[in-house]
């Protein structure tokens, strides 16, 4: 299974999807900043990136351009699981697709736990 790094910003979130993560048979190393995503990233080399846009300190597009900037990191897939209402973000799905390789843009209120499983599974490299 995947090495999944989880950037998420609520704790109770962050332990819920990590749980389920592990029960799904990743790995999941899990941070609450776009600072600690990076660190994270370059100490794990994640699989998977599933990351929530709206951050402390810096966004999560902030966050994106970064990880993207480095070679090793360009071609990891990014799972965008976010409370920013898909209608508020439409104009900039472009953006995060085209130019910074997300390949899902998941709402959190109509995502379930099985469907965020069956997006990591189908974005891991290892599976594809």
């Amino acid at each position: 299974m995947a090495q999944v790094l989880l950037i998420e910003p609520d704790h109770v979130l962050a332990k819920t999807y990590g749980q389920a993560l592990v029960s799904d048979g990743h790995h999941v190393v899990a941070a609450a900043t776009a600072q600690a995503g990076v660190q994270a990233a370059d100490a794990v080399k994640p699989e998977v990136v599933v990351l929530e846009l709206q951050l402390v300190e810096h966004s999560g597009i902030e966050f994106l351009y970064e990880f993207r900037s480095y070679q090793d990191w360009q071609d990891i897939p990014v799972l965008v699981q976010t409370q920013v209402p898909p209608a508020e973000f439409n104009e900039n799905w472009r953006l995060l697709k085209n130019e910074l390789g997300v390949r899902a843009y998941l709402y959190k209120p109509h995502t379930s736990l099985r469907e965020l499983l069956a997006h990591v599974k189908q974005h891991n490299p290892a599976t594809a």
